[in-house]
């Protein structure tokens, strides 16, 4: 099973190296190095360069506010501060849109895209400082060292880890994002290979593109590693940790509180008064259309198939990695790592032109669809998995079965039932990624599926924003509750 996982997770990579292979070296040159690529290779080195960093800031200086200072609703601070990863960024680029009609450039995708993503560096952030021994901290103020130094030297080295993993996130998103930049007219590599698909299907421009894209992925986890390292920050022993001494804000604490009011306004009040305002304008009659609740149906059927293949893909890898640790699981974890980077444009391509060239029978099909899912979200679903199979060592089964057990009912009864929880955690976030999920979906979606996602671009890039509403209120209500899951779970983790 793990083979098989690992094998057709290596079909999107293979794809792009196949179609730049078959273009031809003359043609592909003439393609990449044209200056429409070049316009496209700034935007998206801009919008990544500008981002990223700004993403880090709020993040960082967020987590710190709420994890080492005496900030006021520190505990509300800490929720709020997380909720903006509840709403897609196309759903945020639809309200800012709706209130400023003008908005397109590199600006404004800044804008949108450090709303929607900077959670991604905060949440981890937040959980390393809440777990961090603050010993060493005390150490090197009795030292003499003061807050900021303590901060820059003690402090920021030990978030590196969490700070170079959230970083990584966000510039990935930035590079698979369609809707978001799509509504505001911000052309990025994702929104040209859309547009080529559509104008010539599979054609050699679009795949030069995507090649180039895949390209931008591998050098950024490159990057990661890199910026990572092999630093390790733990806590040797046993033994209770000291409670963090927090600092007193004095004259900070009203700018601190207004930063992050602004903050949470721009991030949450924006789209959620704007999704009001549109609920209230279209009245009834936009809760009257049986589309919406076949979009619902739709989207909670397809997010539930994803999760649970997606986390019954992951559990073999997961076992190979915490039994049987070694080159083999090591390749695996990786090869689905690389894929799962990629944009769901560039997978989503590779399938179609894979199903229609060897297995056309399952072309736009729920497999189909369900297959991609599992290679964009499966990290989600392992991570978790790896951590709860972590926690049941197998010689509590080996005690099982010393005590009468069945090999399979000391599976059942102990590790499954162990694993449980991160299972159910690991499953609950691939469920909503698969909510959110718009552009494998576009392309991959039997004919005449549709979900909020789906329905809700359909109707927004139609200008019927009202019609809209509804769609994007529901993807909130339904991601609501598991980013708070995620939240809860990566303060869990980094205890670990």
């Amino acid at each position: 099973m793990s083979l098989l996982v690992g094998a057709v997770s290596l079909v999107p990579l293979g794809f792009v190296i196949a179609m730049t292979i078959a273009t031809g070296w003359d043609t592909a040159v003439a393609l990449i190095f044209r200056p429409r690529v070049l316009e496209l290779l700034g935007n998206t080195v801009w919008l990544v360069l500008i981002t990223v960093p700004l993403c880090l800031v709020l993040g960082v200086a967020g987590a710190w506010l709420v994890e080492r200072t005496k900030l006021r609703a520190h505990r509300v601070w800490a929720v709020l501060l997380a909720a903006p990863l509840a709403i897609p960024a196309f759903v945020n680029s639809y309200a800012w849109v709706s209130v400023v009609p003008s908005m397109s450039g590199l600006g404004s995708g800044v804008l949108l895209a450090t709303l929607s993503y900077y959670p991604l560096v905060y949440i981890p952030a937040a959980a390393s400082l809440s777990r961090l021994d603050p010993a060493i901290e005390q150490s090197a103020a009795s030292l003499g060292l003061g807050p900021w130094r303590v901060f820059f030297r003690v402090i920021l080295p030990q978030l590196r880890i969490a700070v170079a993993g959230g970083g990584l996130l966000v510039g990935l998103h930035l590079l698979a994002e369609y809707g978001a930049f799509a509504m505001i007219r911000f052309d990025t590599f994702t929104t040209a290979i859309m547009e080529q698909y559509r104008s010539t299907f599979n054609g050699a421009a679009g795949n030069m593109l995507a090649s180039v894209l895949v390209t931008l992925c591998l050098v950024m986890l490159v990057i990661e590693a890199r910026a990572r390292g092999n630093a390790r920050y733990a806590k040797l022993g046993s033994g209770a940790q000291a409670a963090p001494t927090r600092l007193s804000l004095r004259a900070w604490q009203l700018p601190a509180q207004l930063g992050l009011l602004v903050l949470a306004v721009l991030a949450l009040g924006v789209p959620c008064w704007v999704i009001g305002r549109w609920l209230v304008s279209g009245g009834a009659e936009i809760w009257e259309t049986a589309d919406l609740a076949a979009a619902l149906g739709q989207t909670l059927w397809l997010g539930l198939l994803g999760a649970i293949a997606t986390t019954a893909a992951a559990f073999p890898l997961s076992w190979l990695a915490v039994r049987f640790p070694g080159w083999l699981s090591k390749s695996l974890e990786l090869a689905n790592y690389v894929t799962s980077s990629m944009p769901g444009i560039v997978l989503a391509l590779a399938f179609v032109t894979v199903a229609l060239r060897f297995v056309p029978d399952i072309y736009q099909s729920t497999l189909l669809l369900i297959v991609a899912y599992v290679l964009l979200f499966l990290p989600r679903a392992l991570v978790s998995l790896r951590a709860g199979l972590a926690q049941a060592p197998k010689e509590l089964e080996e005690a099982a079965r010393a005590l009468g057990r069945r090999p399979m009912a000391a599976f059942f009864r102990v590790t499954l039932r162990l694993a449980a929880p991160a299972t159910a955690g690991g499953a609950a976030l691939v469920f909503l990624a698969i909510v959110n999920e718009l552009t494998a979906t576009l392309l991959l979606a039997p004919t005449g599926t549709s979900t909020l996602a789906t329905q809700f671009w359909g109707l927004s890039s139609g200008i019927d924003y009202a019609g809209a509403a509804p769609y994007a209120l529901l993807m909130i209500l339904l991601s609501a509750p598991m980013t708070y899951l995620l939240f809860q779970q990566s303060k869990k983790a980094a205890g670990q």
